[in-house]
């Protein structure tokens, strides 16, 4: 493949693709990333970014395509951000994030477990329930879009629903198009966050300026007429306020029914995406913990009580520790409506561990770790103080995990007993997974 001039189309042969659902052009010694490109797929592809070891393509046409697309089921594919992996078979989807996890535990950890388990799954549609849509008036096009950022300029994909989101929200991009759009404050409203509960939906409008009487007047109608709950931001967290219905909101709450729990959260606090996947997750953790009575458990980035709050139907105590206080409020409220007294909640910063903190000193037979994509790399230095006979771990970044499972394995005597993907965001490039150690 010679090389081009910027922003020529050119033609090249996929060699591999990535986990994020890139081929890979490499016919002149530098790398080419081509977005949505299959191996073994002839494509013609443009150059978007030019970097020192190899530049990113946006991809223009398939002129000999992999028996192993399929047809994306989304009309926006191939433009929006959001999904990188609709032209790729959901069991093809799932052993490529599988061999990036090995690949992660092989390359940065130095280890392997001693059994792969099974990819947890479930549908790979409209599972979202938790989504951040932008919002942008656009005066070309005479209208507002409301939508995922594209995958190749920051602009947002103009698109007219979505096939991930959790209904009934994915019909309801040019719904909000049409109330934004007819806004006092059109150019002021930047994004609008989705949370959709078991019973209930709410939506959150940033508003970078005060809306008019006419515009709340907007917001109760489409509250009203979507039957969704309707939230105004207009500073941080703290300023969320109801607009929809205009008093006594129903509590948003999802069920954890294998553990006859409730939790309760608020349309901002981070929940797991999906919904389904999360049931089963709990219960696999629960289950691989194995505690009794006699346990003491440390769950450690535990948010609302996802983990803990099913922990304690079953081990002694359960303390969990989280670095937002609104969320440790939260999950102290949520133990006590499930009539949990075995449990409490701490505010701590776990990525800044000095190493004399109380729960340090205490003994602690199982631990629980679900980190952000940062991982637990403080946490699992100190792990000697904590000492528990047991550890699984949630995470949501595969590279942290396997740096993380080596230091667990091969500097503090840990053994690496499973691991393998859940399949938490299909049609993305997102990795999530878990693992589980005996001392």
């Amino acid at each position: 493949m010679a090389r081009s001039k910027r922003r020529e189309p050119e033609t090249g042969s996929i060699d591999a693709v990535t986990h994020d659902g890139r081929g890979i052009v490499a016919g002149d010694g530098k790398k080419v990333f081509v977005a949505g490109a299959l191996a073994g797929e002839t494509v013609r592809f443009v150059r978007r970014k030019r970097r020192r070891n190899f530049d990113e393509a946006e991809l223009l046409e398939i002129i000999e395509p992999s028996p192993e697309r399929v047809e994306a089921r989304c009309a926006a594919f191939g433009r929006c951000g959001g999904c990188a992996l609709q032209h790729v078979s959901v069991e093809q989807q799932r052993d490529i994030k599988a061999q990036t996890l090995r690949d992660n535990f092989e390359r940065i950890g130095q280890v392997t477990p001693a059994a792969w388990l099974e990819p947890m799954t479930g549908e790979p549609w409209h599972y979202r329930r938790r989504a951040r849509l932008a919002v942008k008036d656009v005066p070309g096009k005479g209208r507002v879009l409301v939508g995922f950022r594209e995958r190749h300029a920051p602009f947002i994909t103009d698109m007219q629903r979505c096939e991930v989101v959790a209904k009934p929200v994915d019909d309801l991009i040019v719904p909000l198009s049409e109330l934004v759009g007819a806004l006092s404050i059109r150019s002021r409203l930047p994004q609008v966050e989705v949370a959709v509960a078991d019973n209930a939906v709410a939506l959150v409008f940033r508003v970078l300026d005060p809306p008019s009487p006419t515009d709340l007047d907007a917001f109760r109608a489409f509250g009203a007429r979507h039957d969704v709950q309707v939230w105004l931001q207009p500073g941080g967290l703290d300023s969320v306020e109801i607009a929809w219905p205009e008093s006594d909101p129903e509590p948003l709450r999802y069920s954890l029914a294998d553990f006859g729990i409730d939790i309760e959260f608020r349309p901002t606090d981070f929940v797991q995406v999906n919904a389904d996947i999360n049931r089963r997750m709990v219960q696999f953790a629960v289950d691989q913990l194995d505690v009794n009575r006699d346990d003491r458990v440390l769950d450690l980035f535990c948010g609302i009580g996802n983990f803990s709050l099913p922990l304690a139907r079953s081990a002694g105590h359960v303390l969990g520790i989280e670095g937002e206080a609104g969320l440790v409020e939260r999950a102290a409220a949520n133990a006590a409506a499930n009539g949990l007294d075995n449990v409490e909640f701490r505010r701590a910063d776990l990525a800044a561990i000095e190493g004399n903190e109380a729960w340090l000193r205490e003994s602690w037979d199982r631990l629980l770790l679900d980190p952000a994509r940062s991982g637990a790399a403080e946490v699992v230095a100190h792990v000697r103080k904590i000492a528990p006979r047991r550890i699984v771990y949630v995470s949501c970044h595969p590279g942290t995990l396997a740096r993380d499972a080596g230091a667990l394995v091969n500097e503090h005597g840990y053994r690496l007993e499973a691991a393998g993907i859940i399949d938490m965001f299909p049609h993305t490039a997102h990795v999530e997974s878990i693992a589980i150690f005996d001392k």
